[in-house]
């Protein structure tokens, strides 16, 4: 079965299309094509959104899903006559929510995702620049004020998760790749002097070598770098490191960037210096 789903809002749509995807997630026997409508913040907007939600209809032989977080009434209005099943955030959530605090919402356009203080969003420009200096190894002077840092081979997914940390949790993150320079003359992985004295802050990343060769070989076709013997080679390495030296590790392989930094702030304990947006 193929549906499709609209994702509205007058701001950004983040919220609508967050929350949208995480419910339609559940219903993996279904196909359903997403679509995120940002910044519907006229009532022309949302007329002629209208007009493609029942085109749409009529094309897929079934109402569209409507999930939105519109605060205008008069926009909330239009879209509501649209031939969808309409899942409407605010009104789910908030009257209730009203109701148990006596007191009434601001309904304000883009207070999730707003600047906020300045202090905040000084913190995540900082963090930001942090992982941007401190990336792949390019400085190590500074690992004295980093949160973490993540280490692995090349292409592991060290540089995302750095920034995917950096921009939603305000974590100061570096990263170190691991390579054949770092061997030693018995041909094991050693502990890069530079990480040697911050060894409490490491990190790791391994993943799949089939799926490493793959990304390697979009960078560097047919090359050794991208190989299956050097990328089993490589993670063998790396993973008896954090074996030995007992650095926590996660496997990267089929996990998104937003699961990897989750689960690597559950596990380490990282403290957050705001919360995501």
């Amino acid at each position: 079965m193929q549906r499709t789903a609209f994702f509205i809002s007058d701001g950004t749509g983040i919220t609508a299309e967050s929350l949208g995807r995480s419910l339609l997630a559940q219903f993996s026997d279904v196909d359903i094509n997403m679509q995120t409508k940002p910044y519907i913040d006229s009532l022309e907007k949302a007329q002629n959104l209208a007009a493609i939600i029942d085109a749409t209809a009529v094309r897929d032989g079934q109402r569209p899903i409507i999930i939105d977080t519109i605060v205008d009434q008069q926009i909330r209005d239009v879209i509501r006559q649209a031939s969808g099943f309409k899942v409407d955030i605010f009104s789910t959530f908030l009257e209730p929510l009203e109701q148990e605090l006596a007191t009434h919402s601001s309904y304000s356009v883009g207070r999730t995702h707003s600047i906020g203080s300045d202090d905040v969003y000084m913190d995540r420009i900082h963090s930001v620049h942090f992982a941007l200096d401190n990336d792949d190894g390019a400085r190590t002077h500074q690992y004295d004020k980093a949160d973490v840092i993540l280490v692995g081979v090349s292409r592991c997914g060290k540089t995302p998760t750095s920034l995917y940390l950096a921009l939603q949790f305000g974590i100061r993150a570096a990263n170190y790749p691991l390579t054949e320079d770092d061997l030693d003359e018995d041909g094991m992985l050693k502990l890069p002097k530079a990480l040697a004295p911050h060894r409490h802050k490491l990190f790791g990343l391994t993943i799949d070598a089939r799926r490493l060769a793959a990304i390697r070989n979009e960078r560097r076709p047919n090359s050794r770098y991208s190989s299956m013997d050097q990328c089993m080679q490589e993670i063998e390495q790396a993973e008896a490191l954090y074996r030995r030296l007992h650095v926590p590790y996660i496997d990267a392989t089929r996990f998104s960037v937003e699961e990897i930094s989750t689960r690597m702030i559950a596990e380490t304990g990282l403290a957050r210096r705001f919360s995501p947006r």
